[in-house]
């Protein structure tokens, strides 16, 4: 996530002090409520296919408690970026080596751009270069980094838990809250009471996942031979043959026990989803904590938040306003948003151009990335609010000085190209707009008084 020092204090908080996330919100310590939409940063969102712990259905399913359509997504401010990975397995996605060199390579060079987008749900799509790349030149390293439009529908079909599934859930955690309440109040004060330092430090030195290891330690005398023979075994090893029969056994038994491992975990993952379902899915056990008196379901969507809506309907009063407002740049942004919308994305390409003109232009007419933010994302929410309007309004925002007019549109053509041709309907609204930069044709007189 990007986040500033405030908005990654409220969530350190909920994060560490056990709170669940529940329905796009958060709860602090004392009861403060952290609602995910009020984060304006963008929020990115690591998943993969073989993670079996917190699938990407799951991972993102957030998203979908917090707004019903993506268009409020946008009118939230949000940029919400996910990536997909095929096969990675949970831990994997954040140590493995692959990985880093690919997936945090990419976004870590790319959070300019993540930063720079208008607020929507984006999935980053990161592809290896082969001949039909054009432009290659403007990709750093090995990968091309898009960013694709989504819509909440391309989350739904990830999959979910169906109504019976929260509620099997909720079960489960009202079981937990009650047993912890039970345990606090009855047994806690008992072994406290009844338990030693010296008792408890025994306990937790004679754990079974502690004496596995710490049986095999330099501290068991029992195993000191173990280091010189490994220091013996070290200075005489020399590397097998190919055809060594007992490579090829060592292999076969390493594959044995791959997949018989693996047999196992799937068949442990469905005994245990089974034994879950039956037990917490019962309607006895879900009456009996209180959840299921009239067969309602848990409902996990959050609640409407009036003074967000009513921020939102005052911003599209304000932009409708400063639809024919701005100066070239406003212009020149709203021209190229304006060709490249119906494809619903942008690569790195792009980007990279746009930053050599930043560096080729005097210092003085350059501007910072936080304002070029801004301005990016208001000519969006213009574009979003009226399109049509919108353009007609863009000789309003153009000089009158025709040379200005002139660079600035060489420079969106600059940018358009370097992802390639674009597609017919980016070549038609690139002609509008061209038309509109070159202005009115001169009148008869002042054709021949020029």
């Amino acid at each position: 996530m990007l986040l500033n020092a405030s908005e990654m204090q409220a969530i350190a908080d909920n994060l560490f002090v056990g709170n669940k996330l529940a329905c796009g919100e958060l709860r602090s310590s004392n009861g403060t409520r952290v609602d995910l939409r009020n984060i304006k940063s963008p929020i990115i969102v690591f998943c993969s296919w073989g993670d079996d712990i917190t699938p990407p259905h799951q991972a993102l399913d957030w998203i979908l408690d917090l707004y019903d359509h993506e268009d409020e997504i946008v009118k939230a401010g949000q940029t919400i970026v996910y990536c997909l990975h095929q096969s990675i397995g949970h831990l994997g996605i954040f140590v493995s080596g692959k990985v880093a060199t690919k997936e945090h390579g990419e976004f870590a060079q790319s959070m300019d751009m993540i930063d720079l987008m208008p607020p929507g749900l984006y999935e980053a799509v990161i592809t290896g270069m082969d001949e039909s790349v054009e432009h290659r030149e403007l990709v750093q390293g090995s990968y091309l980094f898009s960013l694709e439009t989504r819509t909440l529908d391309d989350i739904r079909k990830l999959g979910g838990n169906s109504p019976e599934d929260d509620l099997a859930f909720a079960t489960a955690a009202r079981v937990s809250e009650i047993t912890q309440g039970l345990y606090s109040t009855l047994m806690r004060p008992a072994v406290r009471a009844a338990m030693t330092e010296a008792s408890a430090e025994l306990m937790r030195r004679s754990h079974p996942n502690r004496l596995r290891f710490g049986m095999f330690a330099d501290e068991n005398p029992f195993m000191r031979p173990v280091a010189d023979w490994a220091e013996a075994v070290r200075g005489n090893r020399r590397p097998a043959s190919q055809d060594n029969p007992f490579l090829a056994f060592e292999r076969m038994m390493s594959d044995t026990i791959a997949s018989g491992l693996e047999m196992w975990g799937k068949a442990r993952d469905a005994a245990t989803e089974a034994f879950f379902f039956n037990t917490y899915g019962s309607p006895l056990i879900q009456a009996m904590v209180g959840l299921r008196p009239d067969g309602t379901a848990v409902s996990r969507r959050i609640g409407r938040d009036v003074a967000r809506e009513a921020a939102a309907k005052q911003a599209a009063i304000d932009l409708d306003q400063r639809i024919d407002q701005g100066s070239l740049i406003e212009a020149a942004v709203r021209a190229l948003i304006y060709v490249r919308l119906p494809e619903g994305k942008v690569d790195e390409r792009g980007f990279a151009a746009l930053k050599q003109i930043s560096a080729e232009l005097p210092a003085a007419k350059r501007v910072g990335l936080a304002r070029f933010k801004e301005i990016v994302k208001e000519q969006y929410l213009i574009l979003l609010l009226d399109p049509e309007r919108a353009i007609a309004a863009l000789p309003k925002l153009l000089p009158g000085n025709r040379r200005q007019c002139d660079e600035a549109l060489a420079l969106v053509r600059r940018v358009l190209a370097a992802r390639g041709a674009l597609p017919e309907e980016g070549r038609r609204r690139l002609e509008r707009v061209e038309a509109m930069f070159a202005g009115p044709p001169p009148e008869v007189g002042q054709d021949k008084a020029a």
